[in-house]
C-alpha cells in the first residue's frame, strides 16, 4: 500500500484548487465583466501561488509544486482576463 506523504496531500489540495479556479474563469468569460468582488485579495493570492512555485521545490515537494503551478496559473489567467474585459469594456465607453 502507498503512503500518502503531506507533499501528496498537499499537492491534491492546491490541484483541486486549481480545477476549482477553472470555474472563476468560466464566469468570468461568460459574463465578460467583473462585479461585486475586490481584485486585490486575487492579486496576493496569485502572488503566492508563484512565490510556492519557487518555495515548494527548495523543499523538495513536488506534488505541492506541481499542484501549486496550477493555481497560479488558473489565478494568472483570471487576472490577465479581468485586466482585459476591464479594459475592452472601458474603451469602448459602456
Amino acid at each position: 500500500m502507498m503512503r500518502v506523504t503531506a507533499d501528496m496531500m498537499n499537492g491534491f489540495f492546491e490541484g483541486g484548487g486549481a480545477l476549482l479556479l477553472l470555474l472563476n474563469i468560466h464566469r468570468l468569460m461568460k459574463d465578460k465583466k467583473i462585479s461585486g468582488i475586490s481584485v486585490a485579495p486575487v492579486i496576493f493570492w496569485t502572488a503566492w501561488g508563484w512565490w510556492n512555485c519557487y518555495y515548494y521545490p527548495h523543499l523538495n515537494q513536488w506534488f505541492s509544486f506541481a499542484g501549486g503551478v496550477g493555481v497560479a496559473v488558473m489565478n494568472s489567467v483570471w487576472i490577465a482576463l479581468a485586466l482585459y474585459y476591464h479594459r475592452k469594456r472601458h474603451s469602448i465607453g459602456t
